[in-house]
């Protein structure tokens, strides 16, 4: 078989590439060079379509939502989902095609409810919010955010463009459409506000990568149950969590790794599948091994389920853009507090944020399409979530971060999205760590130098690194507007520990830095045998 060595850069492992016919060697799944599996991504761990509901049809036009009429259609829309909740079993707020205008935050509450559009096309449901969620009263689920921020004074300078100005709630959180559990945290952010432990079990032991976990002290857990695994640093800045979180990595953690050691820095929703004695056997893979000076346990983790928004679109006023992190609100959809839900075929315009997700599970978002002149910060960004699979989207407008693994994310995936414009991968610190760009494509312009910052790594250095080991980057598809003779240089990512970047290739010829320590195989070559590293890992498993 005909190898060929390709110099990278002294940073970055060097790997053998085998000819497009064969597999990548990292699919043998040998301890050296550890892969995770990202197949339990997604509705239902990847293992359902997502479904075409049901139920109950409550019209919003009945509750006197008009399109296209030009007026106001908040009150008469909030009345019909009023009306829906109150429906036992699957239910279907149904909205009309056309425009409707809304100015207030739409919740949904309950499990078994689809809010249904008519399209996303031109003959679709456009929902248009004439103004920012800046001017709504202030929501209470968001009251620990607003707190945090004024507590560590979190403001946005910028001296060369005279700017001093306090963070806004709206900068990485909130929508109008909002999915909650009322009463509960959308995150947590302060120490104060973590409830007295009460915990479902303790844990002591468990292997990463695999399922089974020991427990002591278990109150009332049965099979089935959806909880949550939390990890905590208890031990300050010498914390083994952290030291096995970064792998011994050549990185310096910031200092919200052992600031807050009443708040979990590893937290994972997790399906109970079997109890025997002291052994749990849990759905999903654990993320890292698990010690006892984690002093983990399980919690309730109180969720909706089967969720879903679909077939329509948002439309935000292009209105101008003051500085990052001082965003108004013009946000679409944020969802929290959800497991095995969706969201599907939704374009969205204009926004400051499109789709955001907080403490949310095995939720796909799928068929999405972003634009407009408008910057926005993110487009469909993924922190502090689990298991989330982002399908098909397409983004045409500029975004700070258009692709986007935010804090204590894990296990997601980002596959077959597509960035049109200042493509940026970005990896967003705050113990992040395994998660999956799979089969994505951008479109870039190389600099002078015949270089191109592909890999970002945003967030604040007190979460820094960027992201924790074996992040991942599968069969990525670049496409360069101004090609020549010389190889490409893409690079940006410096406190990375231990990503696998398997498949960088696409219209011309590329090199590639990562730091530190980066696995790189099949550079420069096609992955025909396997594609889609999720789709490969999911048929294999379900085999």
């Amino acid at each position: 078989m005909n190898t060929q060595t390709l110099l990278i850069y002294c940073s970055v492992f060097v790997s053998s590439i085998v000819m497009a016919q064969q597999t990548p060697k990292i699919l043998s799944y040998s301890k050296a060079n550890y892969l995770p599996d990202f197949s339990y991504a997604g509705y239902h761990f990847g293992e359902k379509k997502l479904p075409e509901v049901q139920g109950t049809i409550i019209n919003a036009t009945d509750y006197g939502v008009k399109a296209n009429d030009g007026l106001d259609d908040s009150k008469a829309l909030l009345k019909a989902v009023k009306a829906a909740n109150a429906v036992e079993g699957n239910v279907i707020l149904q909205l009309p095609a056309g425009r409707i205008i809304l100015s207030e935050i739409v919740y949904i509450e309950r499990s078994n409810f689809v809010l249904r559009g008519s399209g996303s096309g031109d003959n679709g449901t456009e929902i248009y919010c004439p103004r920012p969620m800046m001017y709504l009263k202030d929501s209470e689920s968001l009251a620990e955010l607003r707190e945090y921020l004024t507590t560590l004074d979190k403001r946005q300078r910028e001296p060369e463009n005279n700017v001093d100005l306090p963070f806004s709630q709206y900068a990485w959180s909130g929508g109008f459409i909002w999915t909650q559990v009322p009463g509960e945290r959308v995150k947590s952010y302060l120490d104060k506000y973590e409830p007295t432990p009460n915990p479902l079990a303790k844990v002591s032991s468990g292997n990463m990568g695999e399922h089974t976990i020991s427990v002591s002290e278990v109150k009332g857990l049965k099979v089935g149950d959806i909880v949550e695994l939390q990890l905590f640093n208890k031990d300050g800045e010498n914390g083994e969590i952290i030291k096995d979180l970064y792998k011994g990595a050549n990185v310096k953690p910031g200092s919200h790794h052992w600031k807050f050691p009443k708040l979990p820095i590893v937290r994972q929703q997790v399906e109970i599948t079997k109890i025997s004695g002291s052994k749990i056997t849990i759905k999903t893979p654990l993320t890292i091994a698990i010690k006892p000076s984690y002093q983990a346990q399980l919690v309730e983790w109180k969720h909706l389920d089967e969720v879903g928004i679909e077939h329509l679109s948002f439309t935000f006023p292009d209105i101008p853009r003051v500085a990052h992190h001082i965003e108004p609100g013009n946000n679409g959809i944020f969802l929290t507090r959800l497991f095995n839900s969706w969201v599907k075929d939704i374009k969205i315009t204009n926004a400051d944020s499109g789709i955001l997700g907080e403490e949310i599970s095995n939720v796909t978002v799928q068929d999405i399409v972003t634009d407009g002149p408008h910057l926005s910060h993110y487009t469909v960004t993924l922190g502090g979530v689990h298991n989330v699979l982002v399908k098909n989207l397409k983004i045409y407008n500029k975004a700070v971060h258009p692709l986007s693994f935010n804090t204590f994310s894990t296990k997601n995936v980002y596959q077959d999205c597509e960035i049109f414009a200042d493509a940026l991968l970005d990896q967003h610190s705050g113990a992040n760590h395994q998660n999956l760009f799979d089969r994505i494509t951008v479109h870039i312009t190389a600099d002078k130098n015949n270089s191109y910052l592909l890999f970002g790594g945003g967030g604040a250095d007190y979460w820094k690194p960027s992201h924790g080991p074996f992040s991942t980057f599968w069969n990525l598809n670049v496409l360069v507007s101004n090609p020549n003779d010389k190889p490409v240089l893409l690079y940006g990512m410096k406190d990375g520990p231990f990503a696998r970047i398997i498949g960088v290739n696409g219209n011309t010829k590329f090199e590639v830095k990562y730091e530190p320590d980066a696995y790189i195989e099949f550079l420069n070559t096609a992955m025909d045998k396997v594609p889609s590293l999720y789709d490969y890992q999911l048929q294999k498993r379900l085999k």
